[in-house]
């Protein structure tokens, strides 16, 4: 088990691996050169580099650096050090990034490097403080939710093709599994379902605003048969197209 606080010196050779747990780079002294899945960053004083976990990173200094690393305990360690800021660590922790500290971040840094993280107590206590901070920043950073008026633009301008829930992930800068979870708590709804509930939302528009026939506007809106998107139209509103046409 790796301590959650370490110092280490980075030299040029070039070190190459992955790991099970996240894990945050902090530079004290020097130049880290660092690829995290092929994205490039420099790890200077007072800078932090970002590996998820399982992430390959790559990483070495030709003229020497100091670093505190921060390796991420598994399980509930994060809610349990955390609380209400856990959410905003764990995303920070979902896709490679490069930050750079702010002046209370460094001297908190620079508190714990001198420190004697070989004592589990300091280094929890103080990677949680590092952590919290770090959160705080995000708070003011990010917006409060999810960016749902650019997702729903993305989901009507390719209604027509299959969707996936990478691609929305993409598009918010998170990963599947944090949007998975984002969407659950901001909407009640999974990714997919609202990707359903959008295209039937846009065919309702359709079918009200245009003359197009029912099959035409099933297929602009992602269904391959008419009969499947009268079913699903029917679940959703309670009738069928030509029923919902007749109300116009």
């Amino acid at each position: 088990m790796h301590p959650i606080l370490s110092l280490r010196h980075y030299s040029h050779e070039v070190l190459s691996h992955s790991h099970e747990h996240a894990q945050l780079v902090f530079g004290l002294a020097g130049e880290l050169q660092f690829d995290v899945d092929g994205q490039g960053s420099r790890v200077l004083r007072h800078h932090l580099a970002v590996v998820p976990a399982e992430a390959r990173h790559t990483c070495g200094s030709p003229r020497g650096s100091q670093c505190l690393v921060l390796d991420l305990p598994a399980n509930d360690w994060l809610e349990r050090q955390l609380g209400h800021h856990a959410s905003d660590i764990q995303r920070l922790l979902d896709r490679p990034n490069a930050l750079q500290l702010d002046p209370s971040q460094g001297q908190l840094l620079n508190w714990l490097a001198s420190s004697p993280i070989n004592d589990p107590i300091i280094a929890g206590q103080g990677a949680a403080l590092l952590l919290g901070s770090l959160a705080c920043s995000r708070q003011q950073r990010e917006p409060a939710g999810l960016p749902l008026a650019a997702l729903d633009h993305y989901i009507d301008q390719h209604a027509a093709h299959p969707l996936q829930v990478a691609d929305l992930a993409r598009l918010a800068g998170l990963s599947v599994a944090r949007l998975h979870a984002r969407f659950q708590a901001e909407t009640g709804r999974t990714p997919m379902e609202h990707i359903r509930q959008r295209r039937l939302q846009l065919a309702e528009q359709l079918l009200r605003g245009s003359d197009l026939a029912v099959g035409e506007i099933a297929a602009r809106v992602g269904y391959s048969s008419q009969s499947a998107f009268t079913a699903a139209l029917s679940r959703h509103l309670g009738m069928t197209p030509r029923q919902l046409r007749r109300t116009r």
